[in-house]
């Protein structure tokens, strides 16, 4: 895979033509820009959506180490080179795809209709689970493989979760030579886990848009600690809770999700 720095490399989108509004979706941590697929397809009557794989993921390049400030300047770029060249977009973001998006509107507001933030806030987060996750997908003996039942099967005593292995395992990819790669950059993620937490210091503030900060309700990435730091950073703040929702609100109530995400974006143009 091509390392971001190399000047031919690549961030992946896809566009899904619609409307004349324009989204952006950021994807969380082992995601991809297809997981948006379905709301931006239920937005195409007004909205046309571009989705995208950020760096380290998907068919994206790759980077040395992980840097939420080195990932938003690479989006800029790659916004101002083509979807945002002569327009600027709202841009949403899922989890480690929010905070990207968070430093995106701090360094970038240029390229920025809007910003819609999804079950994240500019804090630590726990990791807990994800060390868990990575850590038995870098067990996973790919050599072994035939097909990818043979990779269900091996990773289902420790992810029983159906979905949640489903969605890890989108990641694994044929080699081209009969053989599974995983196509995200695993090991450097799951090496720099402590960073991804995180979440840069920055100067300055977002006052230009108003900000959609969506939170599911039996989510705890967002705490009443958080809206303290959220509107240092993003004055005009709206926070809102989507009813039996965790985490992944936009895969858990997809509906309700577009219908929220639709009067937004209607607001911004």
């Amino acid at each position: 895979m091509q390392n971001c720095s190399d000047p031919a490399a690549r961030i992946h989108t896809e566009r899904v033509e619609g409307g004349a509004r324009r989204v952006v979706f950021l994807h969380g941590l082992m995601g991809r820009g297809k997981n948006f697929t379905s709301i931006a397809r239920g937005l195409i009557d007004t909205t046309t959506s571009l989705l995208m794989d950020l760096p380290n993921h998907g068919a994206s390049c790759w980077t040395s180490d992980f840097d939420y400030i080195e990932m938003a300047d690479l989006v800029a770029d790659e916004l101002r080179r083509d979807f945002c060249r002569d327009e600027p977009a709202v841009v949403l973001g899922h989890s480690m795809g929010g905070k990207v998006a968070m430093v995106l509107a701090l360094r970038h507001p240029d390229v920025l209709a809007g910003l819609i933030i999804e079950d994240i806030a500019p804090l630590d987060s726990s990791t807990s689970e994800f060390e868990h996750l990575l850590g038995t997908l870098l067990k996973l003996d790919l050599d072994s493989l035939t097909a990818r039942t043979d990779a269900h099967a091996a990773l289902k005593t420790d992810i029983n979760d159906d979905a949640v292995r489903g969605f890890l395992l989108q990641n694994l990819v044929r080699d081209g030579q009969g053989g599974f790669q995983w196509e995200p950059n695993l090991q450097m993620l799951f090496d720099n886990l402590g960073t991804l937490s995180g979440f840069p210091m920055i100067d300055g503030v977002f006052e230009d848009h108003p900000v959609l900060w969506i939170k599911g309700e039996h989510s705890n990435y967002v705490t009443d600690e958080a809206g303290e730091v959220m509107r240092e950073l993003f004055p005009m703040t709206r926070k809102i809770q989507i009813r039996d929702a965790g985490h992944w609100i936009h895969a858990e109530q997809p509906k309700r999700f577009i219908e929220t995400l639709d009067y937004y974006v209607a607001g911004r143009y």
